[in-house]
């Protein structure tokens, strides 16, 4: 069993005047070790304050909410494609912070023009102002091969570029926001990325390679997430900009997933000694997103609960991959 030291009721301060938004809540996975269960299940199966959340319909989005309201935020924003489950998410609410101040924002990241509307929606609506935490916690993990409404590679279109559109869109409130805070979801699972980090060249295409393919899919994504966070650290330092590994989390994003994938799943969460709940798999961007400014190092990774990490290889690391990254999301992104 996975304890942490981190207790939202006694450790997240006071959130008055804080506009926060919160993206996805497709229940989000993969924990603390799975870099080493994904490197196992590969050896056996080839024998070698305004806040806003991005989605926050389900899995660690909707528990991040929960962990967030009794701090009294002036208000959340969250999206989701579902408008059914953000209902219940509200029901959620209400019982623990009866006067919240709570928006849905329907979003479909796999579609820019869905992802403008609603950034537009939000600036027409948010009377505030300012945005004191952005959390991208949406994402899509181990899907068959697809393209995205716009043509690119289902899971780097959904889990980086569809984010880095709600980014670019909203950076303005960033950056007139004293102290403002940019999380974005990562996985420690960004090791089994392909070799050179990113396939530039294939972005626009499913990148069919088979069934270990869609997790290498998933990893080039979430390198994308690293290397976009130090990139945006290094270029707006008035925003505190880190990416956080949530832990092996037991949510709908793993259960949704077929047979052989689950047991992927499993056996790291054996390694890591169980799976996370979805409420602990929120710890690592709820302490990311209100920790003491001292303690949290814009451009870094870190693992539940606020551990720097040690696992990032030269490709995460790589200035250069960075700063392509943001030249080719600057290019795909120019119409928006």
């Amino acid at each position: 069993m996975v304890k942490f030291d981190f207790s939202p009721e006694r450790d997240v301060p006071s959130l008055a005047g804080k506009v926060i938004l919160i993206t996805g809540g497709e229940a989000l996975a993969l924990a603390l070790a799975l870099a080493l269960a994904l490197a196992l299940a590969l050896a056996l199966a080839y024998d070698t304050t305004d806040i806003f959340f991005a989605s926050g319909t389900a899995g660690i989005g909707a528990e991040t909410i929960l962990q967030l309201t009794p701090h009294n935020p002036a208000h959340i924003y969250f999206t989701g494609r579902n408008a059914k489950a953000a209902a219940a998410v509200e029901e959620k609410v209400k019982e623990v912070a009866p006067d919240a101040k709570l928006t849905f924002l329907s979003c479909d990241l796999a579609s820019l023009s869905h992802v403008k509307a609603a950034t537009d929606q939000f600036l027409a609506i948010n009377k505030e102002g300012r945005l004191d935490i952005l959390i991208c916690n949406a994402g899509i993990m181990a899907l068959p091969p697809a393209l995205t409404k716009d043509g690119y590679e289902i899971q780097f279109g959904t889990n980086h570029l569809g984010h880095a559109l709600i980014i670019k869109k909203l950076l303005p409130s960033l950056l007139k926001t004293d102290g403002a805070r940019l999380i974005i979801l990562t996985s420690l699972g960004f090791i089994l990325h392909p070799k050179g980090g990113i396939i530039f060249k294939d972005l626009k295409t499913t990148q069919d390679t088979g069934f270990m393919g869609s997790w290498a899919r998933y990893a080039q994504s979430k390198l994308a997430n690293i290397v976009y966070t130090r990139e945006l650290a290094r270029r707006y330092p008035t925003i505190t900009t880190v990416a956080v590994h949530p832990g092996i989390t037991s949510t709908d994003l793993v259960n949704n997933l077929s047979l052989g994938h689950r047991a992927f799943i499993k056996a790291g969460a054996i390694i890591a000694g169980g799976y996370l709940t979805a409420a602990q798999g929120a710890y690592n961007e709820v302490w990311a997103a209100t920790a003491d400014a001292a303690k949290v190092k814009s451009g870094e990774m870190y693992e539940p609960v606020g551990v720097l990490t040690k696992q990032l290889n030269n490709d995460a690391k790589s200035d250069e991959l960075a700063g392509k990254l943001w030249t080719w999301t600057e290019e795909q992104l120019e119409a928006f």
